[in-house]
């Protein structure tokens, strides 16, 4: 069975588009079990971040039928009724190989050489394993994409300098304010994105932090490693008056900050200047808010210009790990020749 990739990705659609297709972690295993109940994949993993939604499929019928039977199902999936160009991209192998082991190794990123993909990569693989989603091809790929990661890490320098989302983020806060010393600092959503930007603002010098989240345990234990101090989602409003910078992550399928709220909070500000970094898909600051005065207001989307300067300078790595991929995924394929051994169905690691 031979494994193709359909998905749409910050390169081929931009984040309003993304984020009607993105999936809650929740409706996952019943979309995947729906999937292969309909006959267009025998095997199916769904990736699903704030940059990519893509499903990576095993299929015995047509690879081009097949195709089309995703897309399909992926846009009936969201009720997505608006016209497609060139949004939606199908692979093939051995592209959809190849494109698999790129994204596992940050390739494929906004920001080149990012760990946090691999992670999510592996938890949407661990996801679908667990529910019996997947099968030898799709176990052998995988464990492989991770496996060329690891010796991608190890080997190259793709990983110099900044290296995810939430880092980038940090830079664009260091653009804007020139310095991050004595900066009151708002994270609005403790996952592990938002954690991890809320470290590299300390160690920027960022003076305090100030952790909301919808359970105010999870904002609790992580205000009390950083040092800082959680409050009550609803009362996080409140805290408006006296910070700088608000990262905001969390998965509400709504905006949670729009015109009408920051309104008034500005004017108890005395309207100094505010950096809204929203690194949510679906997103969760409303976009008409950047057309207020001293509002600053980056989406995903916005932090491509300061990750394409790390492309420029990463350009001789890319063409090595490139090299490296084309020949992890020919191997790969030529295991699965007639007379080749049978695939193994390998157990879920983190290796």
């Amino acid at each position: 069975m031979p494994l193709i990739v359909i998905g749409l990705s910050h390169h081929t659609s931009p984040v309003q588009v993304r984020e009607r297709f993105a999936f809650a972690d929740a409706r996952i295993p019943a979309t995947l079990e729906l999937l292969r109940g309909s006959g267009v994949a025998d095997e199916a993993v769904i990736l699903s971040t704030c940059n990519r939604v893509e499903i990576y499929a095993a299929i015995s019928g047509s690879a081009q039928q097949s195709m089309r039977g995703l897309q399909e199902f992926l846009v009936h999936c969201h009720d997505y009724r608006d016209p497609l160009t060139d949004e939606i991209y199908t692979l093939g192998e051995p592209q959809s190989v190849e494109h698999l082991f790129k994204v596992a190794c940050g390739l494929d990123s906004m920001v080149l050489g990012e760990t946090e993909i691999l992670g999510q990569l592996k938890k949407a693989y661990d996801l679908a394993l667990q529910h019996g989603c997947t099968g030898a091809v799709l176990n052998k790929a995988f464990q492989k994409a991770f496996n060329v990661a690891k010796q991608i890490r190890t080997e190259t320098n793709i990983q110099r300098g900044s290296i995810s989302v939430s880092s980038v983020a940090v830079e664009l806060a260091q653009k804007i304010f020139s310095s991050l010393d004595d900066r009151h600092v708002m994270v609005i959503g403790a996952g592990d994105t938002s954690e991890k930007a809320a470290r590299a603002l300390l160690s920027r010098g960022a003076r305090s932090i100030i952790v909301s989240n919808r359970s105010h345990e999870r904002a609790e234990a992580l205000a009390a490693e950083l040092g800082g101090r959680a409050v009550h989602f609803e009362e996080g409003a409140a805290e408006f008056e006296q910070v700088d910078i608000v990262i905001s992550s969390t998965s509400a399928p709504h905006y949670i900050l729009d015109r009408a709220k920051l309104q008034p909070l500005m004017r108890a500000r005395k309207n100094r200047p505010l950096l809204l970094i929203d690194i949510a898909v679906p997103r969760d600051i409303e976009p008409e808010v950047n057309f207020m005065e001293n509002i600053y207001l980056y989406n995903i989307d916005d932090l491509q210009t300061i990750a394409a300067d790390y492309l420029k300078q990463r350009k001789e790595e890319i063409a090595r790990c490139e090299a490296m991929i084309a020949e992890k995924a020919r191997a790969l394929l030529r295991g699965r020749r007639p007379g080749s051994p049978p695939l193994s169905q390998p157990a879920f690691s983190h290796e």
